[in-house]
């Protein structure tokens, strides 16, 4: 689950162009009625959906089919030293995701958990 720090923070607007994903957002903002909470939704090139994560939201998703392709806009400019992360298996977030999950950056492996007291977003 990516995020960006303050004061970089961007929102992006996610779309499947080719296979089918499972996405999922977290809301970081701290002073939200739906801080912590997530949401999951499938995008896929059949349904044509497409998902806008505002400031504030870590981000994540799951391939669902092989030679999945994803295309991204994003509001920022990526800024080295802002970026961050959560774990995908956290407890504390309860991600249900579809499928087991097999393959894993290094840098994924290593975030941290879920602690509510770091966000001020």
């Amino acid at each position: 689950m990516h995020y960006q720090k303050p004061p970089h923070l961007e929102s992006k607007l996610v779309r499947c162009t080719m296979g089918a994903m499972y996405d999922v957002i977290v809301d970081l903002r701290s002073g939200s009625e739906t801080f912590s909470k997530y949401i999951g939704v499938e995008l896929s090139q059949e349904n044509h959906r497409m998902l806008f994560i505002p400031k504030g939201f870590a981000h994540g998703f799951q391939t669902l089919t092989t030679n999945t392709e994803v295309f991204y806009q994003m509001s920022e400019v990526f800024v080295p030293g802002f970026e961050s992360g959560l774990r995908y298996d956290d407890p504390n977030l309860g991600i249900a995701w579809p499928l087991k999950v097999t393959d894993l950056s290094e840098r994924d492996l290593g975030f941290s958990a879920f602690d509510r007291s770091e966000f001020q977003l």
